[in-house]
């Protein structure tokens, strides 16, 4: 579950970059509004729900692994990517879904209301959170070497039990 919710969020985030870029450069109005739209719905019915399902399952995956929630540095930093990832996901939702609003409002857009509905934004967002996805899962495959200093306790502890 955790690979399947983690991988759809990382392609959630590919398209809404490109609608973004779309967004962002096409000279037609009624494109833009029509990407703004939809960058909100990729938002809503895709990246939040798989980002907190990926979030949900990583923890979950980590509590019953003997990889540990902390103790491994990568988990622990994938965790701390992933959880402020999440949040800031979903302090830029409702921003989304304003300009949505907005850009739903107005057929056929000015060039003032084009302006306002061409925020760089949500590609700036969509483009560090997928650098972000990127780290992540290198960090799964790879897995790199370093124990947290709870997790060397935890091991020294586990080998003095019978």
């Amino acid at each position: 579950m955790r690979v399947v919710s983690s991988v759809g969020w990382l392609g959630a985030v590919v398209a809404f970059l490109v609608v973004a870029a779309t967004s962002l450069t096409s000279a037609d109005g009624g494109l833009v509004r029509a990407a703004v739209m939809l960058m909100a719905a990729i938002g809503q019915m895709a990246i939040v729900p798989l980002s907190l399902l990926a979030l949900a399952s990583g923890v979950l995956q980590a509590l019953g692994t003997s990889w540990g929630l902390f103790d491994h540095y990568w988990v622990v930093v994938k965790l701390i990517i992933t959880a402020v990832s999440v949040l800031v996901l979903l302090n830029f939702q409702p921003d989304m879904n304003a300009l949505a609003h907005l850009a739903a409002g107005w057929p056929t857009p000015t060039p003032e209301q084009l302006a306002q509905l061409r925020s760089p934004a949500p590609a700036l967002h969509a483009s560090v959170a997928l650098a972000l996805l990127v780290v992540t899962t290198a960090l799964s495959v790879m897995k790199p070497a370093g124990m947290t200093p709870y997790g060397q306790r935890r091991q020294r502890q586990a080998a003095r039990q019978p």
